[in-house]
């Protein structure tokens, strides 16, 4: 990040925090300084969690269910550590015996009204996931530690999610599919879900940004070096996805694109929005694109040394700010 783009996203953070403490919202009162500091410190806590996830942990798969066990451990650990009422949501896939965790802060004036926050993680066989997905897990558990003391309005949830990868995609037995049914049941009302999906992997390199059939003419609309984020939506979600994304852009200066299609265009519907979308309530991927950008996806290969902790840093600053606009929203 340039020094004069630090400055500005620095001026941006700082006036957006004062004015929303000062309303009763965000409860952060850092100075410049305190947050240079804590943008190193959030690079390493996220580079830490991946490792934790990715290397420590391995492979998450249903053929591993020892380390999908110790992943979801971890994760509830984590989140209970920082003051969250942790709760669990157990079922079986089969003979799995699996489950979903989620964290909570209820909302201080407004509880009914409930935003997600969601990432799934466990992998796909034989790979240790640093982008796909403890990139999003660690997104997930760094915003939660960075809102740790926050009071929001609204009910806020950070969800890990088990099972989102084949041979489970799109079956009853995706962990965000029993998610998103109990609540319709349930009748919560979910104002939105941000589903973050691999989004570690960033690349510098002219045409490393590619595009699939049948839409493969979006590289004539979209940038064709992958250094930025997509913020994936459907017709339906368009509102959110424009709420997010001018959440984001006010506070990073990541570079950030959005697509709202059909869930039968490749990659739309690739992930846990997908079961909210399912029960009719509004949702958004965020991504880095994975395999149309990643050459490590689903891969061995797929390793934490692969991805860039300045740019996820960024977006967790830019997520932060995102989730106080929408808990804001009236």
């Amino acid at each position: 990040m340039r020094e004069h783009g630090v400055t500005r996203f620095l001026f941006r953070f700082v006036v957006a925090a004062a004015a929303l403490s000062a309303a009763g919202g965000w409860a952060w009162s850092r100075d410049v300084s305190e947050i240079q500091r804590n943008e190193g410190s959030v690079r390493t806590e996220l580079k830490t969690l991946v490792h934790s996830l990715a290397v420590t942990i391995g492979p998450r798969s249903y053929e591993d269910p020892a380390n999908l066990n110790a992943a979801a451990d971890f994760i509830s650990q984590r989140l209970a550590t920082l003051g969250y009422h942790v709760t669990e949501q157990p079922y079986q896939a089969g003979e799995l015996p699996v489950r979903n965790i989620i964290a909570e802060r209820r909302g201080t004036e407004e509880p009914d009204r409930v935003i997600v926050i969601g990432a799934h993680y466990d992998t796909v066989v034989g790979s240790p996931g640093a982008d796909d997905n403890a990139s999003g897990v660690a997104l997930l558990l760094e915003l939660a530690r960075l809102h740790a003391e926050t009071r929001f309005r609204k009910t806020v949830r950070f969800v890990a999610f088990t099972l989102e990868e084949p041979p489970f995609f799109r079956s009853r037995h995706m962990g965000s599919r029993i998610y998103a049914r109990s609540l319709k049941e349930r009748g919560d009302q979910i104002e939105a879900m941000l589903c973050l999906e691999s989004v570690g992997y960033y690349s510098q390199e002219p045409g490393s940004q590619s595009f699939p059939f049948p839409v493969f003419w979006l590289r004539w609309q979209y940038p064709t070096t992958g250094h930025f984020i997509t913020i994936v939506s459907n017709d339906d979600s368009q509102p959110l996805q424009t709420q997010v994304r001018d959440g984001l852009v006010a506070h990073m200066d990541l570079q950030v694109e959005t697509y709202t299609g059909p869930w039968w265009i490749p990659g739309v519907d690739w992930s846990d929005h997908r079961s909210f979308w399912n029960e009719g309530y509004p949702a958004v991927m965020l991504t880095d694109t994975a395999l149309f950008r990643n050459p490590h996806y689903h891969r061995p290969t797929d390793l934490p040394d692969t991805l860039d902790y300045k740019a996820m840093s960024k977006l967790v600053f830019g997520l932060a700010g995102a989730l106080v606009t929408l808990d804001q929203r009236r």
